[in-house]
């Protein structure tokens, strides 16, 4: 079984409209499928760049818990992306960015760590791609940055291997920490210093 990394972030649910506008704005400038329409839960409605299960059909979310998007997105390159698309993946666009996918994101409307919160979580399609996302800085940055932008209260670096999980952004701030780990010493002890969803 090959790996399979990724970046959690957490949130509030009001939150995930402006997350996932944000991380639309990573996406290619040319896209040949369809825009994708999704109805969150609250009538909110979003067009997006993407697709749902490789489909552009229509998504209604007003009465599920979770959703899944096919994501493609363009990142600032750096020596990590360099060498990736130097071995086979796309080569460096005009303005510098590289451009991966597919990348698979799960929208969890209540995530298992709190169910006050929601989550957003992008995980790599291949044991090669896992590994790019742990080794560049600037994967790392954009999806701080998302979680920054869009009001996330924590990012995880998540290896699911069983290993300590690195925590990336906590409540407003970059960090470095791991769960479990010194500060942490397991999943309660992180979440129990978020704010309360409802603030």
């Amino acid at each position: 079984m090959g790996l399979s990394y990724g970046y959690d972030i957490y949130l509030r649910p009001r939150n995930v409209a402006r997350v996932l506008a944000h991380l639309a704005e990573l996406a290619p400038p040319a896209r040949s499928v369809p825009p994708l329409e999704i109805t969150l839960p609250g009538s909110d409605r979003l067009v997006l760049p993407f697709t749902s299960h490789f489909k552009s059909d229509p998504v209604d979310c007003s009465t599920s818990n979770t959703f899944e998007l096919d994501l493609s997105l363009m990142f600032d390159a750096d020596d990590a992306l360099r060498e990736y698309a130097q071995a086979g993946g796309p080569g460096p666009e005009a303005d510098g960015r590289i451009q991966i996918g597919y990348i698979y994101a799960t929208i969890r409307f209540e995530s298992p760590m709190h169910p006050g919160y929601a989550s957003v979580e992008c995980w790599a399609a291949t044991s090669r791609m896992s590994r790019l996302f742990a080794r560049s800085a600037n994967i790392r940055k954009a999806f701080t940055d998302l979680t920054a932008d869009g009001g996330g209260v924590c990012c995880l670096f998540d290896t699911g291997d069983g290993a300590p999980e690195h925590v990336c952004w906590l409540n407003g701030e970059p960090t470095q920490e791991t769960v479990p780990g010194p500060l942490f010493l397991d999943w309660r002890a992180l979440v129990a210093t978020w704010p309360d969803p409802g603030i």
